[in-house]
């Protein structure tokens, strides 16, 4: 559905002159193909496409162009310094930036070699993506968006065409920095074959239908949501994802929920919606505190997963970190600890436990300054009127319940960008806020002039 159709009713969401807008709201070159929405769209697409890119460039020896969005991180990483805290001096900016540096000093100590910290470093400069989107409309980003959203497409045909034949990429192994992995393999669960098209693995598969689903869905019609919805259920359903399953329902129904509300009810219940999300960083402990030992288990054979996860994926971390570094309790156990760097680069290889949490695996690695920093985070989304934020908001705190979303990247990108408005200003000119109505109609966006 074309952006600038006729045909479309005109919209009340009005643009701004960019000459009215503070420095710090402008974005830097081209609004639509920027730095940050360049290695954003390079890092989506080598992580969807994992599988058989990774097979691809190996036969057609060109296997360094792996890393290409990785060089653009760094970029971004210099943007970041430049941005927000060379010119905006924001404090915010400035902590985070010092104490991530403190942290992949602390994993070193923790993991005791040097590519175990290079390993670090490559795992935490894709947030640095996602937090350059500070101050800036994802919206605006049209070409961006446009590319975006053939990945829906792409991974589900994937997805169905490895239901259907041996694709030849699955089982290939590559080596990376002394490490031999896999580009893509087989798991069966419940006798069901875990099927990861065209990615590297069924988990990311299943994440890139839901994730491009979120982004695409901001501006199309509730007819072509309810239409692919389905379809996009049924890939998932292909991968035995339960998580994306799960996550995906529930986004569906929020959108519905939204879209069906008055119209100046909409911008307001998203708003509701990405803040009460942020509970979903309590559900560990509350599952913990529910469902230790067999709880789970004695309801259902199918949540054996979720108790492995309360039971060694959620504890045991912290009790291990209480023998090899208890002064991580205060300062963290440092960038990679209790997660792949430690898993591929480390002597401590005997201590690890995949950390299936997002927040609990990123406090582990930073220790309590992180939750300052996640108070920060919930009081800027309460101020953001960005609706893909608070759209992004609201599906990666539900993602990230069970799974860690370092690797690979994108996920990590996604949450950057939801958590990005943390750096911004507090007080906004008053002509960004007038520029958006206090509850744009969601459906109304696809007429929005590009």
């Amino acid at each position: 559905m074309s952006s600038n159709s006729s045909a479309l009713p005109k919209s009340d969401w009005r643009m701004v002159d960019p000459v009215a807008l503070p420095r710090h709201h402008q974005q830097e070159g081209s609004a639509f193909f920027s730095l940050e929405a360049i290695a954003l769209l390079l890092y989506f697409y080598r992580d969807a496409l994992a599988g058989a890119l990774r097979y691809y460039l190996a036969v057609l020896k060109i296997s360094p162009l792996w890393f290409l969005p990785d060089i653009f991180a760094l970029v971004c990483i210099f943007a970041f310094v430049q941005r927000y805290v060379l010119m905006g001096r924001n404090l915010v900016a400035i902590l985070t930036l010092f104490y991530i540096c403190f942290a992949l000093y602390l994993g070193y100590v923790f993991l005791g070699y040097f590519s175990g910290m290079m390993s670090s470093f490559k795992m935490i400069a894709p947030v640095f993506v996602g937090f350059c989107f500070c101050g800036r409309n994802f919206g605006d980003y049209d070409r961006l968006l446009r590319w975006l959203h053939p990945i829906f497409y792409l991974t589900i045909v994937g997805i169905i065409l490895s239901s259907r034949m041996q694709l030849p990429w699955v089982g290939y192994a590559y080596e990376t920095f002394g490490t031999t992995r896999q580009a893509t393999r087989l798991w069966w669960s419940a006798s069901e074959t875990r099927l990861a098209g065209l990615a590297a693995d069924s988990t990311m598969a299943a994440f890139f239908v839901f994730i491009s689903f979120t982004i695409s869905s901001v501006r199309r019609s509730l007819l072509w949501c309810l239409f692919w919805a389905p379809i996009g259920l049924y890939a998932i359903k292909l991968t035995t994802n339960k998580t994306s399953l799960g996550v995906m329902v529930i986004y569906i129904a929020c959108l519905i929920i939204v879209r069906l509300v008055p119209e100046r009810e909409k911008f307001p219940m998203l708003r509701r919606m990405a803040l009460l999300s942020f509970l979903s960083i309590l559900v560990p402990a509350v599952l913990i505190a529910l469902f230790s030992g067999n709880g789970l288990v004695s309801m259902s054979r199918g949540l054996f997963s979720l108790q492995d996860r309360v039971n060694n994926s959620w504890q045991l971390p912290f009790v291990y970190m209480a023998e090899l570094m208890p002064v991580g309790f205060f300062t963290g156990c440092g960038l990679g600890c209790f997660n792949y760097p430690q898993l591929l680069f480390s002597n401590k290889l005997s201590y690890y436990v995949p950390v299936d949490n997002f927040y609990l695996g990123t406090y582990l690695m930073f220790g309590p300054i992180f939750v300052l920093f996640m108070v920060m985070v919930i009081l800027a989304v309460a101020r953001t009127r960005d609706i893909y934020k608070l759209s992004f908001a609201v599906a990666m705190n539900l993602f990230t319940i069970t799974v860690l979303a370092y690797g690979p990247a994108s996920g990590l990108i996604m949450l950057g960008v939801a958590f990005s408005e943390v750096f911004a200003r507090e007080r906004r000119d008053e002509t960004v806020a007038d520029a958006v109505p206090l509850a744009p109609d969601v459906d109304d966006l696809v007429s929005r002039p590009a």
